[in-house]
Parts: C-alpha cells; sequence; structure tokens
C-alpha cells in the first residue's frame, strides 16, 4: 500500500468515528489538525457567505455556504489521492507532505472570497483584489498560519504558491492540475452541490464515481488524465458544466439581479473601505452597502435585491454570438466601466424616444466578462493501445460544448430595465437601432 494512503486523513475515510456529515449523505473525516483550521474564525466566516449568492433568489434553497463546499472539496481531495496512489508515476512523484500539502490547499482554496465575490471580481476594477490575493492576510498571520506551522509543520507560503502561483515544477502543475483544471476537485463538488441545493438535476448527472477511479496521469506525467473507462463520466460532466450555467449560473434573472448589485457596487466602491467591506460576512456586508447607498440609485438597486419587496430588473432583450453577431462583438468582453456609460448613453438616448426621463441606473448591459471560462482539456488513455489521445478529439460532446468555446453557448449579452419603464422600451420597435446609437457614441 502507499504510504499515501496512510495519512491519516485518507485513512479517515474508512472510520466509523471522528466523522461531520454534509448533504448528500457524505461523511468528512475530521482530524485534530483538520479541526484546527476549521475552528478559526477565518474559517468559520464560510459558514455565513452562501455558495451561490444572489442565485437563491430564483433557486430559494441554493443558500449552501461556502464552508459547506470547502467540506466537499476535501474530502474529494482525499479520495484523489487514494486513488492516485496506486499510480506508480504518481506515487514516485508526490510524497507525504505533497499530500498534506494539497489536503490543506483543498480545505482552504475558497478562504479568499467575500460575500458576492466571483460577480464583483468579473467588474476587473483595479481596486479590487483577486479573491487569491485576498487570501493571502488569512493564510500568513493568524490562527490560520499558527495552525499551519504548529499541527501540520507547514510553512503558509507553500500553500499560497500552490493556490496562486505558478507551478515551478513537475510535483506542482500535478497537484494544480487536481485543484483547478478539467476534473479538478473543485467543479467536481460545486456541480453537483450547486445542483442538490438548487433542485434541479443537471449537475449530479455525471458518474462522479466512475470518475475518480478512472484518474491517471498525463503522457508528459505532470497533469491529470483519465482512462478510456472515464470517457462516457467525463462527457457527461462536460454536459453538466453546461447546463449549470445555462440554467442556473447565467439564468436571465440570476443576471438580472447580478447587473443590478454591480451597478449599485460600481457606483458605490470608491466611497468605502473595501479591505474591510471583504471581510464581512452575507448580512453585515450587505447592510452596509444598503446604507452606503441609501437615498441614491445604489440605495434604489440594492432595496429591490434585498428590500421587503424583491424587484429584480425585467429582461428586454438578449443577443447571442450566433443570433446577433454584431452586437455580441460590440458588447462581450468590454471593460465594465465602458458598459456602465453605453448603457447610459442609451438611457439618454431612449428619454428622446419617449419624450420622458429614463434614470442612467435604470437600463443595464450585461455582458460576457473579460476573462473566459476554462476550456475542458483533458487527454484520455488507451491502455492496450498504450496511447493518449485528447477527449475533445475523440468526443463529439466535448468538442461542440468545451472545445468551441464555451462561454459563446451560454453567456448572452442582456439588456435589463427598471421595471416600470420596462412596457415603454417594449414598444419601441428600433431599438437594436438605438443600441446601435449608444455603441457608436463610445467609439
Amino acid at each position: 500500500m502507499s504510504s499515501l494512503c496512510e495519512l491519516p486523513e485518507v485513512a479517515g475515510l474508512d472510520a466509523q468515528s471522528g466523522l461531520v456529515r454534509i448533504p448528500p449523505e457524505l461523511d468528512i473525516p475530521l482530524t485534530g489538525r483538520v479541526r484546527q483550521l476549521l475552528d478559526t474564525p477565518e474559517f468559520r466566516r464560510l459558514g455565513k457567505i452562501s455558495q451561490l449568492g444572489l442565485v437563491g433568489l430564483v433557486y430559494p434553497a441554493a443558500n449552501h455556504s461556502r464552508l459547506e463546499h470547502s467540506l466537499g472539496v476535501y474530502r474529494l481531495a482525499l479520495l484523489y489521492l487514494k486513488r492516485l496512489s496506486a499510480d506508480d508515476r504518481f506515487a514516485e512523484v508526490i510524497s507525504v507532505k505533497d499530500a498534506e500539502l494539497f489536503v490543506v490547499a483543498a480545505l482552504l482554496h475558497d478562504l479568499g472570497h467575500w460575500p458576492f465575490c466571483h460577480l464583483i471580481e468579473d467588474m476587473g476594477l483595479p481596486s479590487v483584489p483577486t479573491h487569491e490575493l485576498f487570501a493571502n492576510s488569512f493564510l500568513l498571520e493568524g490562527e490560520i498560519a499558527d495552525a499551519l506551522r504548529d499541527d501540520w509543520g507547514m510553512n503558509p507560503r507553500d500553500i499560497v504558491a500552490l493556490l496562486s502561483g505558478k507551478p515551478r515544477d513537475r510535483k506542482s502543475r500535478i497537484l494544480q492540475s487536481m485543484l483547478s483544471g478539467p476534473i479538478d476537485i473543485d467543479k467536481m463538488d460545486y456541480l453537483l452541490r450547486d445542483s442538490l441545493h438548487a433542485g434541479v438535476p443537471y449537475g449530479r448527472n455525471f458518474d462522479q464515481t466512475r470518475l475518480i477511479r478512472s484518474l491517471c496521469l498525463s503522457a508528459s506525467g505532470d497533469s491529470l488524465a483519465i482512462s478510456e473507462k472515464g470517457k462516457t463520466a467525463a462527457e457527461m460532466m462536460v454536459f453538466a458544466r453546461y447546463v449549470m450555467f445555462s440554467e442556473v449560473y447565467w439564468h436571465h434573472a440570476v443576471r438580472s439581479a447580478t447587473a443590478m448589485l454591480q451597478r449599485a457596487f460600481y457606483l458605490l466602491h470608491g466611497q468605502m473601505d473595501l479591505d474591510h467591506l471583504f471581510r464581512l460576512t452575507e448580512e453585515p456586508m450587505i447592510c452596509e452597502l444598503v446604507a452606503a447607498g441609501e437615498g441614491g440609485p445604489a440605495g434604489e438597486l440594492l432595496e429591490g435585491l434585498f428590500g421587503p419587496v424583491r424587484r429584480i430588473y425585467k429582461r428586454l432583450a438578449q443577443y447571442s454570438v450566433f443570433e446577433s453577431p454584431e452586437i455580441c462583438s460590440c458588447l462581450a468582453r468590454r471593460p465594465y466601466p465602458w458598459l456602465v456609460a453605453c448603457a447610459e448613453q442609451l438611457s439618454m438616448i431612449v428619454s428622446g424616444v419617449l419624450s420622458r426621463v429614463v434614470a442612467p441606473h435604470e437600463i443595464l448591459f450585461d455582458a460576457p466578462p473579460v476573462k473566459r471560462e476554462v476550456e475542458f482539456k483533458i487527454d484520455v488513455y488507451f491502455a492496450k493501445k498504450d496511447r493518449y489521445r485528447a477527449l475533445g478529439d475523440i468526443s463529439p460532446v466535448v468538442r461542440t460544448l468545451a472545445k468551441q468555446q464555451f462561454d459563446d453557448y451560454v453567456k448572452r449579452v442582456r439588456i435589463f430595465v427598471h421595471p416600470r419603464i420596462a412596457e415603454d422600451m417594449r414598444r419601441i420597435d428600433n431599438l437594436v437601432e438605438l443600441v446601435q446609437q449608444a455603441i457608436d457614441r463610445m467609439e
């Protein structure tokens, strides 16, 4: 048996005690040194930050926490190690210390997330750090840093390097592909968990167990691959990811709420202490934003999201890269301030058309952010032929949904408007021309 299987946490997968349970009926082994990390204030704050944020406005049960997700990712890390310990090439490169580093990184991978983190990061504002960078203050000082040194014999900077640094050698490339790659422990958990709590089947329709059992190393030996027995499970995972983005993460009402919060944050961020704000849990952060926006456009947007009566902006139009390539090419992946300015131009144009004042914040553009989703690139190993082939080359599903720019299929350009002007706006029969006028004014 590989020494990796003797890690207390990996051995705990088969234990009868020292477990905590999370949905869906999964037992998570907790050793003493893992409990030390779980009990720190920095980690416990994740229990009061929802994994999906504004998705809960559309799917009411999707209110699970980043703490729950982190425990799920940690469990998968143990399963990956247990499986890959049987791979001679993996066991030759990854030592027990490396495996411990991977286990801790899996548990703490979301430590730097603040409430509504991804939608704020997508705006690309210079004053907003990445969540990986923001995590450094939690990892390099305080109780977590002490626990890493005292209980794990680990330098906190090694965790920082694994989570956010560039891989330096073969072992770090292997570990990073397990943390952030086509079939990583993060995706493997969030697809299932988000699907479960949202009450939809899409993210659970792939064989997680079979996929894990098929894990092996690539031909170069520095990243994950799968055996041919995992091909169908990998295809189903690609499809699950596509449908979860289409039906949940980029659901039009979720994106309306996202556009509203982004505009409110954009209006307020220059007057707020972001370091303080991002250290808060969800409810206190909402309260501070609402207080800062009171009496202004940001306050009205936030009241529609978090007030006693939900008032989500209405979808006026949407454009896909296939149906409206001109509009999409002009609006997709633009810097967020440019989108705001363009929407404000449209509000002025529409004010003239309707002969009434349309406030700048009453029209919102929502477009795919600058950063694209990672393509699903992984090799399949055929043992009988001793040959690797790219999954995209042998799978029409993967070739269509992942290789040919996944983002273009699910991330549409949308225009949302305040409910009080929605009906008047829908009566405008030359909206596309007006949008083009607004774009032309920006050139």
